[in-house]
């Protein structure tokens, strides 16, 4: 997780760098607080991982002496061929665009998502099919 957090942290910096810059350079309120908000999403996430780097054991990424054998493991079951993702997305398909042609529309969309949820549960609470 070390790595993540350097990197999410030099971000961060990067960001808040840019955010100084574009300030004095721009004046302009609206861009520096979304480049604000790109400094705090690099820093949030980045000191919450560092610190947990710091409490863990290293994960054989971490460590620069690790071999292949200990960071491989367990391959777990891959899910099979379902419908529902398909039909989450249409049906959010569906809600978004009745936001540009009418309220209608959105009657179907959240038929679909409701249909793809209920379905996908069911699913995976049944094993699927193989």
């Amino acid at each position: 997780m070390r790595v993540e957090a350097r990197i999410l942290l030099l971000l961060g910096a990067f960001f808040g760098a840019m955010c100084v810059v574009y300030w004095f350079w721009g004046h302009e309120d609206a861009g520096s607080i979304m480049m604000l908000g790109g400094t705090l999403l690099g820093f949030l996430p980045g000191t919450y991982y560092y610190y947990w780097s710091r409490r863990m054991t290293p994960r054989p990424e971490d460590r620069s002496d690790a071999t292949l054998e200990e960071g491989a493991g367990v391959i777990a079951t891959f899910p099979g061929s379902s419908i529902f993702p398909f039909l989450l997305g249409m049906g959010a398909f569906l809600s978004v665009l009745s936001m540009v042609f009418g309220v209608w529309l959105a009657i179907p969309g959240v038929g679909l998502i409701l249909w793809a949820l209920l379905g996908a549960t069911a699913e995976s609470r049944r094993g699927g099919v193989h």
